[in-house]
């Protein structure tokens, strides 16, 4: 099975990017974020040729988050089940029977002493408690999506102009962290342990690409059952080569 995560930035501006993706078949799920679009406008119709079932959990305008499989999509769970929340952030669902998805796009928090961090810390708590039964579940799970944390300095291009910025504060750093403790991996870097590299690079600044100024803030999850069944995990760059890009790269897992 081959699973990409993607942070598309509008699932209707880059609509034709996205299809490019489709079309090409490599994957058999695709866990899509900020899609910023209500459930009744999302665009089925330019998706139904190429044989995905689809959940979606839309906003107007903000966040949202989709899961595409060409495999059945069953027990579904729209939003974190202990926080009430009126932002679109969160579907969970087993895919073919065999594996649990956890398709998250977490508050950006903004600045440290915005009125927006104390959100994502809370939503990143609520978040520690309702996975906390999945940590040493003998079911696979994953958890994939942006999770708008640089978790270490490595992971952010130049660490000095992010002090004081939520997704590299010290308290989700944190918080994340305390998932790595309690049995979850940090796939890709498990796969690739010295690598300096990123998931997301802006639209402003020049050749954000070529003078490598990202920020790594996309990532799969795994618990124990779902690391056996792990190939490998690729930050794949093409999505954000694409012409009008998304601002994301692709992080693409191979499961057996």
């Amino acid at each position: 099975m081959k699973i990409l995560t993607l942070n598309i930035n509008s699932i209707r501006a880059h609509a034709e990017s996205f299809l490019d993706i489709l079309r090409s078949g490599k994957y058999d799920v695709i866990m899509v974020q900020e899609i910023k679009v209500e459930n009744a406008g999302f665009p089925h119709n330019l998706f139904d040729e190429y044989g995905y079932n689809i959940k979606v959990f839309g906003q107007k305008s903000w966040n949202g988050v989709a899961t595409f499989s060409k495999y059945s999509i069953e027990d579904t769970v729209i939003g974190l089940p202990n926080y009430p929340d009126t932002s679109a952030r969160f579907i969970e669902c087993v895919i073919d029977g065999r594996i649990r998805l956890i398709n998250v796009y977490m508050p950006n928090g903004d600045t440290t002493d915005s009125p927006k961090f104390p959100y994502k810390l809370d939503w990143m708590n609520a978040f520690t408690e309702h996975i906390s039964k999945y940590a040493n579940s003998e079911e696979p799970v994953i958890i994939g999506g942006d999770f708008n944390v640089a978790l270490e300095d490595r992971d952010v291009w130049k660490p000095q102009n992010y002090i004081g910025i939520a997704i590299a504060a010290p308290q989700a750093r944190e918080i994340m962290s305390q998932w790595l403790n309690t049995g979850w991996t940090d796939v890709w870097r498990k796969m690739h342990p010295d690598e300096i590299d990123y998931t997301w690079y802006g639209y402003r600044g020049g050749d954000t690409i070529g003078k490598k100024q990202g920020l790594r803030l996309d990532y799969f999850l795994a618990n124990s059952s779902a690391m056996k069944l792990v190939k490998n995990c690729e930050i794949d760059i093409e999505p954000r080569l694409a012409n009008k890009p998304t601002d994301h790269c692709g992080l693409v897992l191979h499961l057996d």
